[in-house]
């Protein structure tokens, strides 16, 4: 593949080749450099960053137009993160300048960041050592798996540019391997953004489904909830929700507890 002398982006998401969010980042990004699409055959919402062994890994190069603009982009039988793995490895073939997870339908915060596809992405992208962004916009429940084309990226696409652009050009503190930025719905190019850590409260609460006999299928789903009471006003639950501002949280791909671990030693030798 030749490459031109301009930064490489590879951009990914969850929602799959077909999402209007992914081609909303697609032109953003654009400007910034040469944008490789590679994003899963089909919707993988949920995927955390799997990889599963079930994947075919069909790599299924194929045109699309956006606003009158040709891309050739590559769909994968694989999971978001997968995605990542074969666009580094078998696509581009060398790491990129950037990986770019995203935009995606709905906002991804709190304690259930580690079950999205979008996240995901970024962090396998991360352990690759690459700058990684991952990009999520606030929605309703019913617009997650839509693809609706008539939910407004714009703004969710200028975060998208801007953050993506400080990756490109500043190098990142230690053991910020991940910026997760989440965009309020209704939010303009004016609206602020400040910098967050993720909430420990549960966000997403699991909701079985109703059938009459566990042998019949039934798909998990899940609604909204979450205890203003026991606000965290520095979390990316608390911008959202209640500041309504752009939230930009670190992550790190390093799970390790911030305990003292002489305390913890010492407290289990009892």
């Amino acid at each position: 593949m030749n490459f031109k002398n301009e930064p490489q982006i590879l951009l990914t998401n969850d929602d799959s080749i077909h999402s209007p969010g992914l081609w909303a980042a697609a032109e953003a990004l654009a400007a910034l450099g040469f944008v490789h699409v590679v994003a899963p055959r089909e919707q993988s919402t949920s995927t955390g960053r799997s990889l599963p062994y079930a994947s075919d890994g069909i790599v299924q190069p194929q045109d699309m137009t956006v606003n009158g603009k040709t891309w050739t982009v590559y769909a994968v039988g694989g999971s978001p993160a997968q995605t990542v793995l074969h666009g580094v490895l078998e696509i581009i073939q060398r790491k990129p300048d950037l990986v770019v997870s995203g935009i995606n339908y709905g906002e991804n915060i709190a304690s259930g960041i580690t079950i999205s596809g979008t996240v995901g992405a970024a962090l396998e992208a991360a352990t690759l050592g690459i700058p990684a962004l991952a990009v999520s916009l606030q929605t309703g429940l019913e617009d997650h798996l839509s693809l609706s084309k008539d939910v407004d990226f714009s703004s969710a696409a200028y975060f998208t540019q801007l953050f993506a652009e400080k990756l490109l050009t500043l190098k990142m503190p230690m053991d910020v391997d991940v910026l997760k930025v989440d965009v309020p719905g209704g939010a303009t190019a004016e609206t602020p953004w400040a910098i967050t850590r993720q909430s420990r409260e549960r966000y997403y609460h699991p909701k079985p489904s109703k059938r009459q006999s566990l042998e019949e299928p039934g798909r998990m789903g899940y609604d909204i909830r979450f205890d203003l009471d026991k606000p965290e006003e520095d979390s990316d639950l608390f911008a959202i929700m209640v500041k309504k501002i752009v939230s930009v949280t670190p992550l790190s791909f390093d799970l390790t507890s911030r305990v003292d671990m002489k305390e913890l030693q010492n407290l289990l030798k009892k």
